[in-house]
């Protein structure tokens, strides 16, 4: 979870994702930046986020972010 925050401060470092639960439902983050974080979570993760997975509840909070790479990577 440490390394999932610190990726995304730096790609948007005026939200607290350590306690932010309504990323996407609350319009704190917006499209360009949801995909920032898919691009560098494929990357830094050697994951494939498909398209079927890019909703809003995998994205609301650094936890569902962190539950959506940990299942990716076991499949």
């Amino acid at each position: 979870m440490e390394r999932l925050l610190e990726i995304l401060s730096e790609i948007k470092d005026d939200v607290d994702f350590a306690s932010e639960k309504a990323l996407v439902d609350g319009h704190v983050l917006d499209s360009f930046d949801i995909l920032q974080i898919i691009s560098t979570l494929n990357d830094e993760y050697d994951i494939s986020i498909p398209a079927s997975e890019i909703i809003p509840k995998n994205f609301n909070s650094a936890e569902a972010m962190l539950a959506l790479v940990e299942r990716l990577q076991d499949e």
